[in-house]
């Protein structure tokens, strides 16, 4: 279940002796019922991403990067459009160094794509979320 934005208004005019006061207030719930992209450790690389049915996305990232909290969200929005179709993870690089090393990952962010246990595409930077939509697209048809 999702709910993306709830909103609950309260309005209430109360009489006082020389004017009207009038309080609202306003409930905002976003995404409560949803589950962020999970990050991943070393361990877990193989069963999570290589060994996946189906295609994975995943981001590495690291706390300190700016760019990559630009991109979070984008990457968290796309898991959502794409679920059921693509497995989306994050990896923060400072925490799995082994695997990072291992893919040859000198910047944050960087994408990659897996599919059937094998990279298959990356990309480095925040880029816009048509860009990476395009790049998972292209191996949804494959």
């Amino acid at each position: 279940m999702s709910i993306d934005v709830l909103c609950i208004l309260f309005h209430r005019t109360v009489l006082s002796d020389s004017c009207i006061i009038s309080i609202t207030i306003e409930i905002y719930l976003t995404s409560l019922f949803d589950v962020a992209v999970p990050n991943l450790s070393d361990s877990e690389w193989q069963t999570k991403v290589l060994e996946s049915d189906v295609p994975v996305l995943v981001e590495f990232w690291a706390p300190w990067c700016g760019p990559c909290r630009m991109i979070h969200p984008i990457v968290d929005q796309l898991a959502k459009d794409f679920a059921g179709k693509f497995k989306f993870y994050k990896i923060n690089t400072d925490e799995s160094p082994n695997t990072a090393n291992r893919y040859g990952i000198r910047s944050v962010p960087t994408v990659i794509i897996f599919k059937g246990g094998e990279k298959k595409d990356s990309i480095i930077g925040a880029v816009p979320r048509e860009t990476l939509e395009k790049t998972i697209e292209r191996f949804l048809v494959e």
